[in-house]
């Protein structure tokens, strides 16, 4: 029974050299001198700021993309004991005692490290040689560009290992018929997908399965490639949510109810909040818009002029208009028109869909109104205002239909902060919107609130939430005008439940335009391929040591010639077997077709978006692009050797070429690296070579 005791276990395991020396290599180049600079670098100072909100539990909104790889980073801040507690204000600020620089740098080291043995699996996964795989991670290591950005807290090494992760997932999947993958990064992820795509259509029509099992293999593909991502998506949104609880800077661009959701901030101001607004209630209303800023339904005792600047007249009535900034003056009573008193009722009586109100401002007791008067700044809609009686030909308009967007049945009732409402004026049929133009100076730059033909369409603009709600129990003004500033007795919960905060975030993340303004090493995409920009990342405060983002131009200007060859190739052979011309094997053709589906394709899909976006942009946007290219540029190498070099002399005399070229690869790069790691003083040949092109002239002639 014990038998098998009377023999040593014998473990076997195949050990590639390659991978142990690439990610050796890869580690000790990333990892050397981590914690140098102890200072902030660049957008690290961004990124802190991100990572000091995750460990003291505070929201904060980035558009940038989802939140993975800012827990990622702070992750190594909680697993260095930083406990958030830094003023990231100034690039080049030295770090505390109290901040892990060597934690907070260590996830992106790493999956800059191990991207350089990813890199020659996936060469390998493609079918090419070990020689070419080793080029590839070569590339991967001595890339100064890959290098400098790895060794910070940023996120871009972190997605170019996902991105390679997905890819070498998909191709292990697609060679051995399992499947495990794991995405991040968008646009890999669909360069993944339309593989996939193309993949399943030729096992439609492959006669050699069973119904069956071509059944299997598109299930397989839709849970890895589908439901996976999706769910992990969600999951990396949920512990997001779930850690920051407390309210924070970028609460303000959210919503009411959203606000509510988070532990101080507007839930400590609307806690005990009456949940249904009655007539006789205060309420601020908040436009939901929230565009061009955040603002609340606002009037003060100044009039319209007589006469604007154009020459057109207006009513001279009380201003009303949306003010970004809590106010007094941004405080209304709901008030019936049948009945005189702005109080409460004991029972309240609810305000419900369809019910006609007057809008009465707190301070001056005046009543909203709009009438067939040209807005100041939008003339071809009705100017909004609080009616004063002049004795003139012009009767106050001021009652209004309440419509509320987002209600379950038409007997609704009005709630605090949940339900988002229009004011649709009875007389005119104008809806009040919030036109989001700044008012002149005699409007304090306010913003302008207009009445709007309801057949110009819905829109956000016209969309209002009761935020802050209490119910007035004061007839008389002066009492009223105290009882505005005191708290609210009735608790009511409104937090959010998930699918709804996520919504709100998601479209929040994708609307949201920051005011990006021209940076000093901002550049375009078109500068990028040709190297013709560099970042200056740090300067030491007392030497000529620094840290700039700068590329190897030998490796840089190689891959896109190697993407332009591979493209030409590519036409050509497609041409020719159109005539039915065949220059490769039908392997050798599927495994060229596979490596620029993924190498032209990953790095057309991670760089041609940018020429649509909006936005400051940096060379750092074009690395994962680059990475692509680098896997490509030994392949190409490869097929050249293989396929076009026709005699052995041929083939000898190339690859002395790829040896040289190599060679003065690592030539430049060992030349970049005072740049790339900033641990040396820079001489003033040098100094005076800030950009590539002369920085890259002045070190040829140095050497």
């Amino acid at each position: 029974m014990l038998g098998f005791l009377r023999r040593p276990l014998v473990v076997t395991a195949d050990i590639n050299l390659n991978l142990v020396a690439l990610t050796g290599l890869g580690l000790l180049s990333r990892l050397w001198q981590l914690t140098y600079p102890r200072a902030v670098v660049f957008d690290e100072v961004y990124y802190g700021q991100y990572i000091s909100f995750y460990m003291k539990r505070i929201f904060f909104l980035d558009d940038s993309g989802p939140p993975f790889g800012h827990m990622l980073l702070a992750l190594g801040g909680y697993l260095g004991g930083f406990d958030g507690n830094f003023l990231w204000n100034r690039i080049g600020a030295e770090y505390s005692s109290n901040v892990p620089v060597w934690s907070l740098r260590l996830l992106p080291a790493l999956a800059g490290a191990l991207s350089v043995p990813m890199a020659y699996q996936i060469v390998l996964e493609l079918h090419f040689s070990h020689c070419t795989a080793m080029g590839a991670a070569l590339l991967m290591l001595i890339e100064n560009a890959l290098i400098t950005q790895s060794r910070l807290v940023l996120l871009e090494s972190l997605l170019i290992f996902f991105n390679l992760l997905a890819v070498l997932s998909y191709l292990k999947f697609f060679n051995s018929q399992t499947h495990s993958i794991k995405y991040m990064g968008i646009f890999t992820y669909f360069l993944v997908l339309g593989v996939a795509a193309v993949h399943a259509w030729h096992l439609i029509g492959d006669q050699t399965l069973s119904n069956v099992c071509v059944f299997c293999h598109l299930l397989a593909r839709a849970v890895a490639l589908l439901v996976v991502p999706v769910v992990l998506y969600l999951l990396f949104f949920y512990v997001h949510l779930m850690l920051l609880y407390r309210s924070g800077p970028h609460d303000q661009v959210m919503s009411s109810a959203f606000q509510a959701s988070l532990e101080g901030g507007l839930a400590r101001i609307t806690q005990g909040q009456p949940l249904e607004v009655a007539f006789g209630s205060q309420v601020t209303l908040r436009n939901v818009f929230g565009k061009p800023l955040p603002c609340w339904l606002h009037s003060h005792q100044n009039t319209y002029p007589m006469i604007y600047e154009n020459g057109r007249g207006s009513s001279h009535q009380q201003q009303v208009t949306c003010y970004p900034f809590k106010d007094i003056n941004n405080w209304w009573i709901v008030k019936d028109p049948r009945r005189h008193q702005l109080e409460v009722n004991n029972p309240p009586r609810p305000v419900r869909h369809g019910d006609i109100v007057q809008l009465v401002h707190g301070m001056t007791t005046r009543l909203l109104n709009t009438h067939d008067v040209a807005a100041p700044l939008s003339p071809h809609s009705q100017e909004v205002s609080c009616y004063i009686d002049y004795n003139i030909s012009m009767p106050a308009q001021n009652l209004w239909k309440l419509d509320i967007v987002n209600r379950e049945s038409d007997r609704d009732t009005w709630k605090t902060i949940l339900s988002e409402v229009r004011f649709v004026h009875v007389n005119t049929s104008v809806v009040l919107k919030l036109s989001g133009a700044h008012l002149p100076d005699w409007g304090f730059r306010q913003l302008e609130i207009v009445g709007e033909k309801q057949s110009r369409g819905h829109h956000e603009s016209m969309v209002w939430n009761v935020e802050e709600h209490r119910y007035g129990k004061s007839q008389e003004q002066e009492e009223r005008e105290l009882e505005l500033h005191l708290p609210t007795q009735v608790d009511i919960s409104r937090n959010l439940s998930f699918m709804a905060r996520f919504s709100e975030l998601q479209w929040k993340m994708l609307t949201l335009k920051s005011e990006d303004s021209e940076h000093k090493y901002s550049s375009t995409p078109l500068e990028w391929v040709t190297l013709d920009t560099n970042i200056a990342y740090w300067l030491h405060p007392k030497t000529s040591a620094q840290i700039h983002l700068l590329g190897n131009i030998v490796i840089w200007a190689s891959a896109s010639l190697a993407t332009v060859t591979y493209s030409l190739l590519f036409l050509w052979y497609l041409l020719c077997r159109r005539r039915r011309v065949c220059h490769l094997p039908e392997d050798a053709w599927s495994r060229w077709v596979m490596a620029g589906a993924l190498c032209t394709g990953g790095w057309a899909s991670n760089y041609l978006p940018f020429f649509l976006m909006e936005r400051t942009l940096f060379l750092y946007h074009y690395l994962p692009a680059l990475t692509f290219q680098i896997l490509l540029l030994p392949v190409v190498l490869q097929h050249v050797s293989d396929h076009l070099c026709r005699s052995r002399l041929q083939r000898t005399v190339f690859s002395t070429l790829v040896v040289a070229w190599y060679s003065s690869a690592c030539h430049v790069s060992t030349m970049l690296l005072p740049l790339t790691y900033g641990d040396r003083s820079l001489s003033p040949g040098e100094l005076r070579a800030l950009r590539l092109k002369d920085s890259w002239d002045i070190l040829i002639r140095k050497h």
